[in-house]
């Protein structure tokens, strides 16, 4: 094509990049490609555009190879990727990008976090060795399960009494991070849609309680459908976490969980939409955000309690760049080493602030983790907070 198609075209273009999908990417005979994409011109009501389809999929069919062949030498098509996120995924982590990209693009596993409330791991791969489903631990997690193929959970055994639940072995580690102790109050800010939250409870059933912030009330309604399943309860509150005088009672947590929001460039496995709905100008606004977060909730911490910070991210601007900022301006807070659990080392890339873990085609997705300690209550407050 020797011209860009009208913005009042953008269906026809929508249209033709369906059709080169298919004739590239899919197993659709190439005459059923065409002839279908084509066609739906008419549903289009632009009968003009069957010409310039046929001719340009036609084209597309008789040099495809040498096209494709041209263009694996750029990378956004090699990978998949927008070129704004390729950039940043090769400036991060020029070893691992291409790796990277090839886990974001790969069918992701499906992971099971068993309730240690009711069975030990090795007793729930004995129920489901029984029940014929192929499946082995988890490497990092203690509770994590990966099954050989995805199947519906609600077959699983004990899955309506609450036994397992689904979450990705990366999101398990926030729990045994924040060394839970009996009659600890615990804060799960920006907890939605609970997986976490449910995992503190399993953990430690002694806890005094669980404060669970989310901004949208909505997404509070499938955090309170998982906790009612696992025989869990939490106190739920709708609201900006950052606005403290609005939600806080003035009782001081030990525990802070903050999941902050993201980009969540490391589960577009999950979420292949994020290559599309995401553009680099959000990466800064969320950084903010993030920091946002950390001065206003850290007033809430107990000196001598623990706030755990991660993201679904891997873009180092969102994780070790956030917590190096934080520690600059916040003189009561240290950073605490993260150890492995179970005799196993820690997961992830160590790095200057925190440990980044990558997704891995087969394994856990990309998360961030870093673990601060409060040794004085002389740190910055931020906004919203109740004084």
């Amino acid at each position: 094509m020797q011209k860009p198609f009208k913005a009042a075209d953008a269906d026809v273009e929508a249209l033709l990049l369906v059709g080169l999908y298919q004739l590239f990417y899919s197993r659709i005979p190439a005459h059923a490609a065409i002839g279908e994409t084509v066609g739906c011109a008419e549903k289009l009501k632009k009968p003009w555009a069957k010409g310039l389809l046929n001719a340009v999929l036609r084209n597309a069919q008789r040099d495809g190879e040498a096209l494709l062949i041209e263009l694996e030498h750029d990378p956004v098509v090699r990978t998949a990727h927008p070129r704004w996120l390729q950039k940043a995924l090769k400036a991060a982590w020029p070893e691992h990008w291409e790796a990277i990209c090839a886990a974001n693009n790969a069918h992701p596993p499906m992971i099971l976090r068993v309730n240690r409330r009711h069975h030990r791991r090795d007793q729930y791969l004995e129920l489901l060795n029984t029940a014929g489903l192929q499946a082995s631990a988890c490497t990092f997690s203690q509770d994590g399960i990966v099954l050989a193929e995805p199947c519906d959970v609600r077959s699983l055994p004990g899955f309506a009494e609450g036994w397992i639940s689904v979450q990705d072995e990366a999101a398990q580690l926030a729990a045994d991070l924040l060394e839970l102790a009996p009659g600890q109050r615990v804060l799960d800010a920006c907890c939605a849609p609970g997986g976490k939250t449910c995992h503190l409870l399993e953990v430690q059933p002694q806890l005094s309680g669980v404060v669970a912030v989310d901004l949208e009330a909505k997404r509070l309604v499938r955090v309170r459908e998982n906790l009612d399943r696992l025989g869990l309860d939490a106190e739920l509150i709708a609201a900006d976490a950052r606005e403290t005088a609005q939600w806080w009672d003035g009782k001081p947590f030990q525990r802070i969980l903050l999941d902050a929001p993201c980009s969540a460039t490391g589960v577009i496995r999950r979420h292949p939409d994020i290559k599309l709905t995401r553009q680099l100008d959000d990466i800064a606004a969320l950084a903010s955000l993030q920091g946002e977060l950390l001065d206003a909730l850290w007033p809430t911490l107990q000196v001598g309690g623990m706030l755990v910070y991660a993201t679904c991210s891997t873009l180092p601007t969102e994780n070790t760049d956030v917590i190096e900022a934080f520690l600059a301006r916040t003189s009561g807070a240290r950073e605490l080493d993260i150890a492995g659990q179970a005799g196993q080392p820690p997961a992830g890339i160590k790095q200057a602030h925190g440990r980044q873990l990558l997704a891995q085609q087969g394994g856990h997705d990309g998360f961030y983790y870093a673990k601060l300690i409060k040794i004085a209550d002389q740190g910055r407050g931020g906004a919203g907070v109740r004084r």
